[in-house]
């Protein structure tokens, strides 16, 4: 009788192998939602200054006054990126400025405030002062602010 050794994984060997895998995707799926939206917030600040800038050469092409349309600042900046679904028209003093998400509002007389998950507190300043607000998603939607 002679005794043959049969080589392999024993079952439990293959089941733990199995098991550190799924455990490894897990994470890895975990992680991956948080780093899209970081990307998409980060795309979104890079909008907020795109637009920041338009709007300043606007002013600076036409004697200070501020663009009153949309269309009058995406004659200055006119790429955005596909997390910006659409830019509100000027409007006056508000407060807190509370635009939806993937839209960016500009904001006439006011300085940036206090952000919040409720929008953001802003401040009355000078009628040649503006903010550019957006929502963000990281954070539980606070909100991002940049002066112009």
């Amino acid at each position: 009788m002679s005794n043959k050794k049969q080589k392999g994984f024993t079952i439990i060997e293959v089941v733990l192998v199995l098991a550190i895998a799924g455990l490894i995707f897990l994470m890895v799926f975990i992680a991956l939602p948080a780093l899209q939206a970081g990307q998409r917030d980060t795309a979104r600040k890079s909008d907020v200054s795109a637009i920041l800038a338009a709007v300043n050469s606007y002013s600076t092409n036409n004697a200070g006054s501020l663009p009153t349309t949309a269309a009058e600042i995406t004659a200055y900046q006119s790429t955005w990126s596909a997390n910006t679904t659409s830019i509100d028209a000027p409007i006056a003093h508000a407060t807190p400025a509370a635009p939806a998400s993937g839209v960016i509002a500009i904001v006439k007389g006011s300085k940036c405030g206090t952000a919040s998950a409720s929008g953001m507190t802003l401040t009355s300043g000078t009628a040649r002062q503006f903010v550019v607000v957006t929502k963000l998603e990281a954070g539980g939607g606070v909100y991002y602010c940049a002066q112009g």
